[in-house]
């Protein structure tokens, strides 16, 4: 598939607008070709004292036509610009709904810092496509047949020296370009992308770099990389420069072809010497409109690489359509997984292996084991954010990919690891759902969660920088528990507190899920007694299943991991 089909399809969209802006163009080429014309004959006509109404009828022409010129250019730019900005919008948008479903996957890929750069950047760059690529031919050819049948009434050699300095501007200098442009081969976008991937992850950890006395060291790198790249901007800004020299010299090369033409031919007696100068600034004029075509082969080639890298990132992931059945809120929530086997890119072993298990509507278990057991998988799969290779994940007995995303996710209290919060007030974090909640209600959520310290109205930095990992954890718990989903998927949700308010949290929030369907991850094994059951994994398999109580007599798996935390407890507190 063309990597710039998602772009021509966004061109006849907006075929509206781009057609009056080819009208537009046009006229306006037309207009200016018209308008030096008539000024070259009004000064030759001036030599032989014409009538003054003859020189009226010149003068408001040349006025007529530089006016509707001026009108004509102004609509063409209007509606080209427009035109450009709604395809821009609407590529946008394709492209962010091409990427939501899959940025689990693509983040895994994909440092932050490229693929900002792509978001940005590479959608950026596509806004020449149409008004550098595709328009500038159209007007350049339909401007340039209506001079040469104008031209080509007066003289036929004429004619034929402008339609040598059309292919000459038209096809030898933008080829020239173009294989200048080939030694570039998107460089400086690849360039670019790197120093803002390097970049980004020079702000992101500073504190560590600057601990580790390792930030002079990337400060260099930064600066090298920046060098390169400026480097590769002004061999791809001289290469631009050469393809713009040499048209101007074809343009004024041709002119004087017709200056000198013209000279022979009235000599000769076939052409009239009052239409030299016309004819003369025409030519002049024409080329104003093939300009563009220098450039033409750059512009191309930047929008085919970015086109190519925005598709490299969303194009080549099989993206599941919209399924319409969806998950009811009416009741709690049951968890089937059957024979579920999963395995990351690129990893030399699955992260789940024929996992089977069975979590009744309205049940409380936990899922303990080591880290990369493939705990936090599980939350993934029941949230659609990733595919089994094998097996099945039923919620309420219908297949998770037969479920449309969006119930699953509005039914759904989630908390993962690293919850992410923007930078705003303690209210805006908190109110992320379409829920209206009061202040009142709002800070009662805050002192279930032990944190009466907070004011609605405190400042909270971009991923909470200014918060402790335990107040990142509870705040994340308390946006939680504004939601009115029966399904909940707690994910090391107490891992950063101490004993005391652990516990405390972990009443509150049994007490919230009493009637819903909760499942909680971890590592760490206080608390569980509450639950109905606890499932042991190691290394993607289920290896013990029971109560607390079932598991303590087994002496099995869990049993050792209990008494490796209640040694590790005793240490800590002698």
């Amino acid at each position: 598939m063309n990597d710039l089909a998602i772009m021509s399809k966004a061109m006849l969209q907006e075929r509206k607008d781009i057609i009056l802006s080819i009208v537009g163009g046009f006229i306006a080429g037309i207009a200016g070709v018209a308008l030096f014309s008539a000024s070259g004959y009004m000064i030759s006509q001036t030599v032989f004292a014409p009538p003054l109404y003859t020189l009226i009828i010149l003068t408001s022409m040349v006025k007529l036509l530089g006016l509707l010129r001026a009108a004509s250019r102004y609509g063409e730019r209007l509606y080209s610009h427009r035109a450009t900005f709604s395809m821009l919008s609407r590529l946008r948008v394709t492209f962010f709904a091409k990427l939501i479903p899959i940025t689990p996957g693509i983040l895994n890929k994909r440092r932050s810092g490229d693929l900002l750069a792509r978001i940005v950047g590479d959608v950026e760059s596509l806004q020449h496509y149409f008004l550098r690529v595709a328009y500038p031919p159209i007007i350049a050819m339909t401007v340039f047949l209506a001079t040469m049948l104008f031209t080509s009434a007066f003289s036929i050699w004429i004619a034929c020296v402008l339609v040598v300095g059309m292919l000459l501007t038209a096809l030898v200098v933008p080829g020239i370009v173009l294989i200048g442009q080939r030694k570039i081969n998107g460089r400086v976008r690849e360039q670019r992308a790197l120093l803002s991937t390097e970049v980004t992850e020079v702000l992101y950890g500073f504190r560590d770099l600057k601990i580790y006395g390792q930030l002079t060291e990337r400060e260099k790198q930064l600066e090298q990389a920046a060098t390169i790249l400026t480097k590769e901007q002004q061999q791809a800004a001289d290469n631009l420069l050469r393809g713009q020299s040499m048209h101007t010299f074809v343009s004024f090369f041709i002119s004087w072809s017709v200056l000198a033409l013209g000279a022979w031919l009235i000599i000769e007696g076939t052409l009239q010497g009052v239409f030299l100068a016309m004819l003369i600034m025409a030519s002049m004029t024409v080329f104003e409109e093939v300009a563009a075509m220098a450039t033409l082969p750059a512009y191309k080639q930047d929008s085919e690489h970015a086109a190519t890298r925005l598709n490299e990132t969303v194009g080549h992931t099989a993206i599941q359509p919209t399924s319409s059945k969806k998950l009811s809120n009416d009741q709690a929530i049951s968890i089937d997984v059957d024979q579920v086997t999963f395995q990351y890119e690129d990893e030399w072993r699955p992260a789940l292996q024929e996992l089977s298990l069975r979590l009744d509507a309205g049940s409380k278990t936990a899922i303990v084991g080591a880290s990369g057991s493939g705990k936090s998988t599980i939350i993934d799969l029941l949230l659609k954010l990733r595919t089994p290779i094998a097996g099945t994940v039923r919620l309420n007995d219908i297949s998770v990919q037969e479920l449309d995303e969006q119930s699953i996710w509005q039914n759904t209290n989630v908390v993962l690891q690293q919850g992410h919060f923007f930078r705003g007030t303690v209210r805006d974090n908190l109110l992320l759902s379409d829920e209206l909640y009061s202040d009142e209600q709002l800070i009662q959520v805050l002192h279930q969660m032990q944190l009466p310290h907070l004011l609605l109205t405190d400042m909270i930095y971009e991923k909470g920088e200014n918060l402790s990992d335990g107040e990142k954890q509870r705040l994340a718990l308390a946006r939680a528990l504004l939601r009115k989903g029966r399904l909940w998927l707690l994910d090391e949700p107490t891992s950063s507190l101490d004993y005391v308010t652990e516990q405390r949290v972990l009443q509150q929030l049994l007490a919230r899920a009493a009637e819903d369907t909760l499942l909680l991850i971890g590592h760490r094994l206080t608390g569980l007694e509450k639950m109905d059951q606890i499932i042991v994994m190691d290394q993607g398999k289920m290896v013990e299943i029971g109560s607390y109580s079932e598991l303590m007599e087994k002496q099995g798996y869990f049993y050792e991991m209990k008494q490796i935390e209640w040694q590790m407890i005793g240490e800590a507190a002698i």
